[in-house]
């Protein structure tokens, strides 16, 4: 068995269990594990299945993170393929100096942003991740759809070990392999099963390359993912928050966050799209981490997380 072993340091202020419930969303989450001291994911590097472990050991204000690796066999760039992976689904480098200072202008925000500081925007691994994310959780509950995203790692994903060991996140080559009754066992309409697979396949065969649309503005990007089967307006703004880190993105149509926004605000009347866009105008360019925000708002209320702990 291969094991590498090295330390991140954060751009302050960092809080490792913070940013993971915000990449976590439910506590039903297998692919993204969490114990109360350790983050744990397996990852696919060169069709590898490492176990990548993360604790911090120094505080928010001078955050340090523990990386544990473990393969089989360590493909050569194990570190770097790992090290990215991490800046992304941690927000590693991201300063947030200036949401705070905007933060610091409105009282509500100030408030929400000094009970969860140091969690910093998470993103997925790759905009194909955010994609299957998106789609699986169409018109489901969140907790519905992460259990179906579970089911189709056990299903497809690269095992790290034994049944019942911990898997990577499906790659498209992986669903490509799918046949469509094994994901319609899973849950998934036929539909969505179809979209799945031929995106894979699209993928897979070169004729789809959605990581070329982190190159792409906003609307751009919004407009090329719109001519993919099965997306729309939630789904595009979804992919560009969770999956190219757009972080001045609040999905509009989501209608967890829109109750999440209209409960933090005290507001009496539901909230629309064209409502939640002039609400959240205020804090451009960062309503995607005010959703970040009242994401952990909702679980701190459901008690999952306690952000006053150090």
């Amino acid at each position: 068995m291969g094991r590498l072993s090295f330390s991140l340091d954060p751009a302050p202020p960092f809080r490792l269990d913070l940013t993971v419930w915000a990449i976590r969303r439910r506590p039903e989450n297998e692919i993204d594990r969490w114990d109360g001291e350790t983050y744990e994911r397996v990852l696919a590097v060169q069709n590898t299945p490492v176990l990548v472990r993360v604790t911090q050991s120094r505080s928010a204000s001078t955050p340090r993170l523990d990386v544990t690796v473990t393969a089989a066999h360590l493909p050569p760039d194990a570190k770097t393929t790992v090290v990215t992976a991490l800046e992304r689904l941690l927000g590693l480098r991201a300063n947030l100096s200036s949401f705070y200072a905007l933060a610091a202008e409105h009282r509500r925000l100030r408030e929400l942003a000094s009970r969860f500081k140091g969690l910093k925007p998470p993103r997925f691994p790759t905009v194909w991740e955010s994609l299957v994310n998106a789609i699986a959780c169409q018109q489901f509950s969140l907790r519905v759809g992460i259990l179906f995203l579970n089911r189709l790692a056990a299903l497809c994903g690269l095992p790290f070990g034994e049944d019942g060991a911990p898997r990577a996140f499906p790659r498209p080559e992986d669903l490509a392999r799918a046949a469509p009754q094994s994901l319609r066992a899973l849950g998934f309409n036929a539909a969505k099963s179809r979209t799945l697979i031929g995106l894979g396949k699209e993928i897979t065969s070169g004729q789809l390359n959605l990581e070329s649309l982190a190159d792409s503005d906003n609307q751009e990007a919004t407009a090329r993912l719109l001519e993919l089967p099965g997306v729309g307006r939630w789904t595009a703004e979804y992919v560009l928050l969770r999956g190219m880190g757009r972080v001045d993105v609040f999905p509009g149509d989501d209608v967890g966050a829109r109750n999440n926004l209209a409960r933090w605000l005290r507001l009496r009347k539901p909230l629309d799209y064209g409502r939640v866009m002039r609400v959240t105008g205020k804090w451009r360019p960062y309503g995607g981490l005010v959703y970040f925000h009242l994401l952990l708002d909702g679980l701190e209320r459901a008690g999952y997380l306690r952000p006053d702990d150090a």
